[in-house]
């Protein structure tokens, strides 16, 4: 019976400092979302309060109609989503090619893909510039997408390499004598074998290229071809500070992120926690 009442105490403690834990990381967010709702004098009267006073969409409209987020929005999801499936195609191909082509010095070719993440962003910026300056791609959606290829492939290539190893490779030589080519092998059995992998690379893929701000802000120039961080941070900006337009540009920034995770909840766990134990 002790034994009980004490394991009872525990689970009441450990789930008293989940519970405390959850309300310390969702907090701001609930606050911003309230935020975004206030008129100027709920911030200049009192700011911290979490309630408006009266709810109001002007700041959403204005954000949308005025400043035209709507469009930054799209250039950002467009981005996003091409740098996403671009990297998971060629990640996906290049991380089966190390681990079962080059199984002795896969580790070693990986540590070496990996080692671009030590250096600043700043340093790179410059060459960056000079590249899609060559290719002639300055301020286009497309030269801004191949610059965070050039980091997003090699990250989701050093993640893919782990779940492929997981793979037996009975598995695959026994695809090989039923008569399956290398290519059926490795997109019928092996891609979805490792699919939950794939779902948790390629959403980290997604957030990087989302969440970009150095390699947009020097590339793009065009008001037109902004990213959302970039046209948050021109908000910021400005001679006087919009606390409504910026907590509600603020929650448009980070409601896509929300919902692609609550979308493939379930299989980014299982991709996290097979990674893991990898």
């Amino acid at each position: 019976m002790k034994g009980k009442a004490g394991k009872h105490v525990s689970d009441i403690l450990a789930y008293g400092i989940l519970i405390l834990l959850l309300i310390f990381s969702v907090f701001p967010f609930i606050w911003l979302i309230f935020s975004s709702f206030k008129t100027l004098p709920d911030f200049v009267n009192n700011a911290s309060r979490l309630l408006p006073e009266k709810f109001t969409f002007g700041n959403y409209l204005r954000v949308i109609k005025d400043f035209g987020f709507a469009v930054y929005l799209r250039n950002s999801a467009v981005v996003s989503i091409s740098a996403m499936i671009i990297s998971i195609v060629l990640s996906s191909m290049a991380a089966y090619s190390v681990v079962r082509f080059f199984p002795k010095v896969g580790k070693r070719i990986t540590n070496a893909i990996i080692v671009a993440y030590m250096f600043p962003p700043i340093l790179l910026a410059v060459p960056y510039v000079m590249v899609v300056s060559m290719i002639h791609l300055t301020n286009s959606l497309v030269g801004l997408t191949i610059v965070y290829l050039s980091f997003t492939v090699p990250y989701c290539v050093w993640m893919l390499t782990g779940y492929f190893t997981s793979v037996p490779l009975e598995i695959e030589e026994a695809a090989r004598i039923d008569g399956a080519t290398r290519f059926q092998t490795f997109t019928r059995i092996t891609l979805p074998l490792v699919m939950p992998g794939l779902v948790a690379t390629a959403v980290f893929a997604f957030i990087n290229a989302w969440n970009e701000f150095l390699y947009s802000l020097v590339l793009i120039s065009s008001g037109s071809k902004k990213t959302v961080s970039v046209a948050l941070y021109s908000l910021v900006g400005g001679e006087t500070l919009q606390y409504g337009e910026l907590t509600a540009a603020s929650v448009l920034v980070v409601i896509p992120t929300i919902i692609l995770f609550f979308c493939i909840q379930k299989r980014l766990v299982t991709g996290l926690t097979n990674g893991a134990i990898k």
